[in-house]
């Protein structure tokens, strides 16, 4: 014991330091952009965010801007190099189009979650003094997504700036979402600012792009920017342009402060971090403000720029975009277009804010019914991060406990689909999407329909009228396809509304199209006359009156409601045909009968039969009397009667996927 005492004595104190494990790679908020580590580091490097100065810059030092395109016009790599140029980011970072965060975003080549990022560059006005140091610009790039499911969340991205670089490729020319962008900036009264990129392409053709500009949205050649985002040719006069071309913001920092709530997700460690543009006003951490959509009033926990990581500022001017933390709970409350302001203020709400319109209807259900509490907790946690999903609880007779969720469009709905499956490993039966419809009863109430199997079998007898949703579809194809796209449309009950030649190589047309009927395969099957060169696109029109019946799939006379379908009079024998045929060939044989009909009411239009597995009862009999037979068959016939009767048949996975390759 003394010798114990002896050795304690003479050891030193130790300081104990403890670590705190903050994040986790695989988290289960870290889906929001695949690597949430950067926001825990940036949160710590708040000395970084309050050495900027945001007073240095007004409203006439600011310019807020996006970049528009068609997929895979170079959007995003133009945007990268933009980020290189002034600083923001490293060269050879080593992440290529670092805006887009999502890992179905860098597969697809697509953006689907608005970004922003605040630059700052160094320009020289032509007004100014040569003697004068050049004045430093505060600029913010709103990349915003591109294809039409998401065009609500652009047209408010579009509100909060007042310019957009439209990027054409070089080679491709023109595309069909081009012509939806220009027009969705043209209506926000942007500037919109020209640029031809692509021009180190072998096939690059600039003056054919320049004459298709003009011909098509009246931009003069001269104003167009000649630009390789890949090589960096030409980028030195994309930011010149900007500052020279695009007005500053016109808002007024001495009236009760507006924001602009542009996008929202949930983070983890902060909780729900808004992107918001100050309109009028002036923004400071500890305000109080209140939604004009919900009218619930939160605190300003912290408020910054991305530059391009969350760095805290403290404050927000007038004409700056930027992040808040207020508090928030749920991304439901965050409502994209919704207007923020003082709470101890009255302010006239920003114009153009309604709420997210879902266009399409699908049920998702857990391949396992066992794995229904782990879908349920999926689902939970990605609708955290896209609050524009609809979810209700649903039971299908033949699939069990599942969800009906309401998405923006078709690629959202897929998007929606892969991220439960890459981010949160669920595996998941999706049914035939479906559209919203409207019936009219003969008593003259309306019924919204979203899941056909909530309407009667039988609806003739009360419903007197009924209507679909329609789009107006824009579609760029070369002149020998024309033929073949027209007669597609036709097949597709479209109706012609603009019909054009760009050059002499390639025609524009409008259809408008009832959205069931390019709501499965439409576009596979536009790419495919077409050979790969047609370039699709659509906005929402509205509904128009048409002949609708309820198809019911039944197996063994049992209707099975995930299978129920609403299709127009005309195409419902053909489309109950191949149904029928198609389950025929996935569904496997049982031990007895299996009968497959589609019916519209108690009308049978289609059916097929899987004849039963038998066992050859025959094959010890080797002689005596014929109805010993005979006697031995009826008994087999009696039992595969019974088994019928209380036999349930099971449908695979795939006989789902095959239906949605049904018009």
């Amino acid at each position: 014991m003394a010798s114990l005492r002896r050795l304690t004595k003479d050891l030193k104190p130790v300081k104990f330091v403890s670590f705190v494990h903050t994040h986790s790679k695989f988290g289960p908020f870290s889906s929001r952009f695949g690597h949430s580590s950067e926001y825990c580091s940036q949160s710590r490097q708040s000395t970084k965010g309050h050495d900027l100065d945001l007073s240095q810059y007004p409203p006439e030092r600011i310019r807020n801007f996006s970049i528009i395109a068609h997929i895979d016009h170079g959007k995003s790599t133009l945007a990268d190099r933009l980020l290189e140029l002034t600083g923001t980011i490293k060269k050879g970072h080593g992440q290529p189009q670092y805006l887009d965060k999502l890992q179905v975003e860098r597969e697809r080549g697509i953006t689907v979650k608005a970004q922003t990022a605040t630059m700052f560059h160094k320009h020289k006005l032509g007004s100014s003094n040569v003697q004068d140091e050049p004045p430093k610009f505060l600029l913010n790039l709103i990349d915003t997504p591109g294809h039409v499911d998401f065009s609500y969340e652009v047209s408010r991205s579009l509100a909060a700036c007042q310019g957009a670089l439209l990027v054409v490729d070089a080679a491709q020319g023109v595309q069909a979402q081009t012509v939806a962008n220009f027009y969705l900036a043209f209506e926000s009264n942007l500037t919109i600012i020209p640029v031809i990129n692509k021009i180190d392409q072998p096939t690059a053709d600039p003056e054919r792009v320049k004459a298709q500009l003009k011909s098509m949205f009246d931009l003069e050649p001269s104003d167009c920017l000649l630009t390789s985002a890949k090589t960096g040719q030409g980028l030195e006069h994309v930011l010149p342009a900007v500052i020279e071309r695009i007005p500053p913001p016109s808002g007024d920092s001495n009236v009760p402060l507006r924001m602009l709530l542009l996008d929202s997700y949930y983070d983890e460690y902060k909780g729900v971090i808004c992107h918001v543009a100050v309109v009028d006003g002036i923004l400071r951490k500890g305000d109080k403000i209140s939604s004009v959509a919900t009218g619930q009033a939160y605190e300003i926990l912290d408020v910054g720029i991305m530059n391009p990581e969350l760095t805290p500022t403290g404050v927000l001017l007038t004409g700056q975009v930027g992040y808040v933390v207020s508090g928030m709970r749920s991304t439901k409350e965050a409502r994209v277009g919704d207007t923020l302001h003082h709470s101890r203020s009255n302010v006239e709400p920003l114009p153009g804010f309604r709420p997210a319109k879902h266009m399409v209807f699908s049920g998702l259900y857990p391949a396992d019914g066992s794995d229904f509490e782990a879908l349920s907790h999926a689902i939970e946690r990605l609708t955290c991060n896209d609050a524009s999903v609809s979810v209700t609880k649903e039971t299908s007779a033949a699939l069990g406990l599942g969800f009906r969720c309401g998405f923006l469009g078709l690629l959202h709905m897929d998007v929606f689909h892969q991220r439960l499956e890459q981010e949160h490993g669920a595996h998941v039966i999706s049914t035939v999407p479906t559209v919203p419809y409207i019936f009219e009863y003969s008593d003259g109430s309306k019924m919204e329909v979203q899941n056909p199997a909530t309407l009667p079998s039988n609806p003739k007898s009360r419903v007197t009228i009924s209507w679909e949703p329609t789009v107006i579809a824009t579609i760029i194809i070369p002149s020998e396809y024309v033929g073949s796209v027209i007669t597609l449309c036709s097949e597709r009950r479209g109706q012609q509304l603009e019909y054009t030649f760009m050059d002499s190589q390639r025609a524009f047309m409008k259809y408008r199209l009832p959205l069931r009927e390019i709501v499965v395969d439409f576009y596979n099957e536009l790419k495919s006359i077409t050979s790969g060169y047609a370039s699709f696109d659509y906005e929402d029109s509205e509904y128009q009156q048409s002949d609708l019946v309820k198809l019911d799939i039944i197996l063994n006379g049992q209707p099975v409601d995930a299978m129920a379908t609403i299709v127009h009079k005309l195409k419902a024998q053909r489309v109950g045909r191949e149904l029928v045929d198609k389950l025929k060939k996935f569904i496997e044989r049982q031990m007895f009968e299996v009968t497959i009909q589609a019916a519209i009411g108690s009308k049978v239009i289609a059916r097929e039969t899987i004849s039963a597995l038998r066992k050859n009862v025959l094959a010890k009999c080797y002689g005596g009397d014929v109805t010993r037979k005979r006697k031995l068959l009826e008994k087999q016939k009696e039992g595969k009667k019974r088994m019928k009767r209380i036999g349930s048949v099971d449908i695979p996975q795939e006989a789902f996927h095959q239906l949605l390759k049904v018009s």
